[in-house]
Parts: structure tokens; C-alpha cells; sequence
């Protein structure tokens, strides 16, 4: 069988001109005369700008600008809204200058979703809602860490996930999928030292990558007996040695 070979290697694009297919906008149900009513005339009464709002899967969806994200939570939160369940950033730097974030929003009392979404600019900083959800700690340290959105009045805006000087945010669609040239020797730096660069090899980013160890390795059959969870089940394989085992590319 011929070796397939992409013409063109996607992974070193920064931004994809390709055309993919599209999926179709799903149905929006106007926000005014739904069950949302309410929400919409205490937002309204409060003093907040709706600059658009929908219903969306039997969720009310509504934009608002972003010096007055704090404002329109804490008017839900008071609604009922009491969890406040995600937060994140979607990357429109290219194409917008900008970052659209969005509040994922539960009331479990009214049994009610809603989302809030707005637009911050690249250098503006977003004001933190930890002091209305708890829950908001964590993730505006990971929309920081990994998207790059600045948060104002966070008690601890530091990274979270990738480490304190890691360069860049791996959430822009700028970002390489396989990392870029300082992730690919950052543990070997950090650990052993540049100069052990020939010595060790660069790190393999490249998540589809997978070879005989990682498969024997996955299968977890070290050295000792495992057996089926049914009462009656048979044994599966018993004391398994890498050097005498075999990786079977077919089923027989």
C-alpha cells in the first residue's frame, strides 16, 4: 500500500485558509416574549445595555459590553442564577482585534440556562468575577493562562497550567498545534540544560504519535495477572514481557 503524504502540512499554519465545511446555524428563537422575560426587564431596570439577545437550545443567550460583564452577572446571580459553571475565551484576534468571552450560567431553582457573552479588545483588561462566583478563580487564571485575556482585581493572576515562564498562550489559533521552537527543548532546558540538546532530542509534541512501547505500555499486563470483571470470566494474559510480546497490526 502507497504511503500517504499531505501536500500541505496544516500544523505549521498559523491561520488555516482552507475552506472546510461549515456547519449550519443552529434555529434562534427571539429572547422578547419567551420565558426570559424577566431576566431581560431586571437587566434592562438595572441599567444594562443588551446589545443582542436569543434563545439558543432553550437558553437565553445575550451579549452585553464588557465594562459591564461584573453588573450583568451580579443582576442574574441575584435572579437566580446561582452557579456560574464555565468561562472561557474564543480567539478573534486576526479577524477582530479581540477576544469574544462568554459566562456559562445554571439556575437550579428556575431549571434555567444562560449565557453571557461579550467582546473584550486585546489590550483591555477584564474586570474578575470571583467576588460574585467562587468558581471564577480557576477559570479566569486558565482563560489567562492558556488565551491570554488580562483579568483586573483576580486575588491570583498567574498561570495554572503551563508554567510561570512559558512564552505565548497554547488556546490563539496563532499558536502552533505542536508547540513552537521554545516548547519543543523546554523540559530538556529546564531539567537537564541546553547544552544536553543533541544528547536527549527535542520533545515529541505531536499527539497522534504512538509506538509499540506506548501501546504495551497502555495495556498496563506488567508482570502480574489480570482477569475479565465478569464472575465467569477468563483469564486475560498472565505476566507479559515486552521483549516476548508482539504487536498485532490486524485483527486475526
Amino acid at each position: 500500500m502507497r504511503e500517504y503524504k499531505p501536500k500541505n502540512d496544516l500544523q505549521k499554519k498559523q491561520y488555516y485558509s482552507e475552506k472546510f465545511y461549515v456547519a449550519k446555524q443552529t434555529p434562534k428563537e427571539a429572547a422578547k416574549g419567551s420565558k426570559f422575560d424577566e431576566e431581560l426587564v431586571a437587566l434592562e431596570q438595572s441599567g444594562v445595555e443588551i446589545l443582542s439577545s436569543y434563545v439558543e437550545f432553550d437558553q437565553l443567550v445575550i451579549c452585553v459590553n464588557s465594562s459591564e460583564n461584573f453588573k450583568t452577572l451580579e443582576v442574574l446571580k441575584s435572579f437566580g442564577y446561582e452557579q456560574l459553571c464555565e468561562l472561557a475565551a474564543v480567539d478573534y484576534l486576526s479577524e477582530k482585534g479581540g477576544y469574544e468571552v462568554f459566562y456559562q450560567l445554571l439556575s437550579i431553582s428556575k431549571n434555567r440556562r444562560a449565557r453571557v457573552k461579550c467582546f473584550v479588545k486585546n489590550d483591555e483588561i477584564l474586570k474578575s468575577v470571583c467576588e460574585l462566583y467562587k468558581s471564577a478563580n480557576w477559570a479566569e487564571r486558565e482563560m489567562y493562562d492558556l488565551s491570554g485575556v488580562l483579568i483586573k482585581e483576580h486575588p491570583n493572576l498567574k498561570r495554572i497550567i503551563m508554567p510561570d515562564d512559558w512564552h505565548s498562550h497554547p488556546l490563539l489559533k496563532s499558536y502552533p498545534l505542536v508547540g513552537d521552537e521554545a516548547a519543543k527543548w523546554y523540559e530538556v532546558d529546564k531539567i537537564f540544560g541546553s547544552e544536553f540538546r543533541e544528547q536527549i532530542g527535542e520533545e515529541n509534541r505531536d499527539p497522534a504519535y504512538v509506538d509499540e512501547k506506548d501501546t504495551f505500555g497502555f495495556s498496563r499486563v506488567f508482570n502480574e495477572e489480570y482477569e475479565y470483571q465478569e464472575e465467569s470470566g477468563v483469564k486475560f494474559v498472565k505476566k507479559a514481557k515486552f521483549n516476548e510480546s508482539q504487536i498485532v497490526k490486524e485483527r486475526p
